[in-house]
């Protein structure tokens, strides 16, 4: 008589296993959600109060670090649509591209805004070509080492196409424009987080005559605001930071890839930090979150991608 088969001995519960399983899951719901985030694109409003008694508002859009690639057909789309926002100004600061192709898509995601008066700075993603890191150098001390090693991308091009459409290159440079009515005085610099940067290009005091003035890096480096604020800048436009990109609840940033507080990584604010308005040398501080990420890792937390439109107004 064949004896009963006997069910195989069942498998013995360990915590140390259930652990595992359960971070896996978890480690791969942050990854996805992460990767979800990167492409929740949103335009944020702020009133920046600098301009004149009696002038009329002026809509400035700030764009920073699209770091566009072509496959990217989502983004494209949504910057397309920034067109409708009909700003009076537009400016960029810097980080545009992230592959060798993206010149002529940048240049046709923005379109009629490229009709609107411009200004404009190149950041190290518009010189470089990005590479591969290991994201976890962002929040160790800053080693000095910059990607300069890898080719070149057109940027000669992208700075070709936006001065032929009329926007003003601000590399070390001073410049003056009039925006419907409203003269701005402009000064701007390379990219300080490639010690670009030529400070002494366009130190000394802000131009008086001016309605307003505007400082515009690519990366908020405290010698820059530093300068720009003691000449007497009204407000200072940058990005560079993508807003820490991971960012913790109840904490934000970790990390500005700069020596700019984490406190101040995105959003408007003054510099220097504990000042208000009105106080002498302290200006408004503008830090965009940008739109883009390394094309290597497309992922954001608590940081949704960004521009912002930035309306100028009376101060009071």
């Amino acid at each position: 008589m064949t004896p009963p088969a006997q069910a195989p001995p069942a498998k013995a519960w360990h915590p140390l296993a259930a652990l595992v399983g359960t971070g896996a899951v978890a480690g791969a719901g942050l990854a996805a959600y992460a990767a979800w985030e990167a492409r929740q694109y949103t335009l944020r409003r702020v009133t920046v109060p600098i301009l004149p008694r009696g002038r009329r508002p002026l809509r400035v859009l700030h764009l920073s670090d699209v770091h566009m690639t072509p496959g990217q057909t989502r983004k494209q789309e949504w910057l397309r649509g920034l067109a409708d926002l009909r700003p009076d100004l537009v400016v960029n600061t810097g980080d545009n591209l992230a592959h060798r192709d993206s010149v002529p898509i940048v240049r046709d995601c923005l379109g009629s805004l490229l009709d609107v008066p411009g200004v404009f700075v190149f950041g190290s993603n518009d010189y470089y070509s990005p590479t591969l890191r290991n994201p976890l150098r962002y929040v160790l001390p800053d080693d000095g080492q910059r990607n300069i090693h890898t080719p070149q991308l057109p940027w000669r091009d992208l700075g070709r196409a936006f001065t032929d459409a009329g926007w003003v290159e601000l590399t070390n440079t001073r410049e003056r424009l009039e925006v419907n009515g409203t003269s701005i005085a402009f000064a701007g610099v390379d990219d300080p987080h490639l010690e670009y940067d030529r400070l002494s290009d366009v130190a000394g005091p802000a131009d008086a005559g001016a309605d307003v003035r505007l400082g515009v890096a690519h990366a908020p480096y405290l010698r820059v605001l530093d300068q720009f604020a003691a000449d007497g800048y009204d407000a200072i436009i940058a990005g560079h930071t993508h807003g820490g990109q991971v960012c913790l609840p109840g904490r934000g940033a970790l990390t500005t890839n700069c020596d700019l507080e984490p406190a101040r990584a995105k959003g408007l604010h003054r510099h220097p930090a504990a000042s208000r308005p009105g106080d002498p040398g302290s200006s408004w501080l503008h830090v965009s979150a940008g739109l883009g990420t390394s094309p290597y890792t497309r992922v954001r937390v608590a940081c949704r991608p960004e521009a912002t439109l930035m309306t100028l107004t009376p101060a009071c």
